[in-house]
């Protein structure tokens, strides 16, 4: 494995290009600044250094971007399955072949930690070949009978859309969000994250140099409140397939209602992980670590809650303590490092702001709480115990490497607590009864359920939420359903009587 030395030397060669360039918009196959010339800069959470330039694009921007992706369209819809499909395998070629410089780019970028982000370039690359494959089939439909009757029913893509991603991950869910987009036929105008843009440009240049007609894919960079909003409001965008928090995707809903929008939000999430007495606690530990310290906690299915039966809640807790104490914080690209900084100053002081709520709310802070250093935006992966479910940091989305415990008595307490929640993403069963694992996955209020497993996706299985954790589903024939509209031809196969209301 390379050292921290090798990693920020090869990280400085990739980053020249883009500090002399900085990132720009991509409109119609061509870089360009934004329409009236202002930029922002983009830094490093590892010490809040520069690390580019980048466009800020505003509404006129986005009309030349929807504009050229609904010229676009016209021409890409009618491209074969089969072209479809060659044309996203190499992308997936180009993403593998620079995955290096993504991985090391994007761990400066975001803070999360090379170890990390090494995987997610190639789960990149792993969506784009999924959806390739998938390309072909993607407007089929069924064949249903009727007497007299027989009808056929087709798909067809929905036009251009507006694809609003994350910083936390950027990567990942922009070819997590793309990828079926262009596998069904549809046209993008993407609108990365401020706070990690580097990427998605990369992406999209890569895009176009597998052979992507100009065009299809454009990416307007911005703040929320100027471009994102103007793509969400816009005529020609179809729908918005949106990641980020809550209180954006109510905005984003009420941004979209005047044009009728589709929406697929995915968003926040207080996930559950609930832990019984016969469970095998050493495995449970493992899983419940992985998920809230993996990524900085800062993603949307962290198990941020740890319900534990109580006979065993002090055995659980202590042995997390004891393993979080343990794990490497420091600078992303050191091979070893688990938790880098996070994402802002702003964010990081959010977190730690749920320091002094926990010890205001008589919650312990059993290891953590605390900063991590004196420049950059390190925090100590953090476990609050002697926690209730009515607490602020049991009930708030931290988004950090902050995790609650709270005890349950017995099966019916265990389901009260997790349910009792604004948020239904994704929860977390360890149990070997296997009838209460039966009983408790068809009752809980989420999208998505691991049983004795972290979460581990299969990318043919739905992904998504329920209550504020957002609409729609990913993944599979999921994401077709949300990219593409479904038509019925009804055929007469009998000359029936029809009834006659005239002379």
């Amino acid at each position: 494995m390379t050292s921290l030395q090798s990693n920020i030397a090869a990280a400085e060669t990739y980053l020249e290009h883009w500090r002399d360039s900085g990132v720009q918009n991509h409109i119609a196959g061509r870089s360009v600044p934004a329409s009236g010339g202002e930029t922002f800069e983009n830094t490093t959470p590892v010490d809040m250094s520069r690390l580019c330039d980048v466009a800020r694009g505003k509404a006129s921007d986005i009309d030349i971007a929807a504009l050229a992706a609904t010229q676009a369209f016209d021409t890409w819809r009618d491209v074969t399955g089969k072209d479809r499909r060659d044309i996203l395998h190499a992308i997936a070629d180009g993403i593998e072949d620079r995955a290096e410089e993504i991985a090391l780019l994007e761990s400066l970028d975001t803070g999360q930690a090379i170890r990390f982000m090494s995987k997610a370039a190639i789960r990149g690359a792993e969506n784009f070949r999924f959806y390739a494959d998938k390309a072909i089939e993607a407007r089929d439909g069924k064949s249903i009978h009727a007497p007299g009757q027989m009808n056929v029913t087709s798909r067809f893509p929905l036009g251009p859309v507006g694809v609003i991603t994350p910083w936390n991950t950027p990567f990942m869910l922009s070819t997590w969000k793309i990828a079926p987009a262009l596998a069904a036929g549809c046209t993008v105008v993407h609108k990365p994250a401020e706070l990690s843009p580097i990427t998605a440009k990369i992406l999209v240049e890569i895009a176009e140099l597998a052979g992507l007609p100009t065009g299809v894919w454009n990416t307007v960079n911005g703040f929320g409140e100027e471009v994102g909003k103007a793509l969400c409001e816009h005529p020609l965008i179809r729908a918005i397939a949106f990641v980020g928090e809550s209180a954006t995707g109510s905005a984003i809903m009420a941004q979209g209602a005047a044009t009728l929008k589709r929406l697929h939000l995915e968003l926040g999430g207080k996930n559950p992980v609930i832990v019984f007495e016969d469970a095998d606690l050493e495995r449970a530990a493992e899983a419940a670590i992985f998920m809230i310290y993996s990524l900085n906690g800062e993603r949307c299915t962290s198990s941020s809650r740890l319900l534990v039966q109580a006979s065993v809640y002090d055995d659980l807790t202590a042995r997390i303590a004891k393993k979080a104490a343990a794990i490497k914080v420091g600078h992303p690209l050191d091979p070893d490092t688990v938790i880098g900084p996070l994402i802002s100053q702003g964010h990081q002081a959010k977190v730690m702001s749920f320091f002094d709520t926990a010890r205001a709310e008589g919650a312990t802070i059993a290891t953590g709480g605390e900063r991590v250093g004196q420049t950059g935006c390190y925090v100590a992966p953090t476990l609050f115990t002697d926690a209730n479910n009515d607490m602020a940091i049991a009930r708030q989305e931290i988004f950090g490497p902050v995790l609650t415990a709270i005890p349950f008595k017995d099966e019916a307490d265990a389901l009260r607590m997790a349910n009792d929640t604004d948020y239904g993403l994704a929860a977390y069963l360890w149990t070997n009864d296997l009838t209460r694992s039966l009983r408790m996955t068809q009752r809980l209020e989420t999208g998505m359920i691991w049983v004795n497993s972290e979460n581990k996706r299969h990318l043919p299985t739905p992904f998504g939420g329920v209550k504020a954790s957002g609409i729609g589903r990913d993944g599979g024939d999921w994401s077709f359903d949300f990219y593409m509209e479904t038509r019925n031809v009804s055929f007469a196969t009998t000359a029936g009587k029809i009834p006659q209301l005239g002379g």
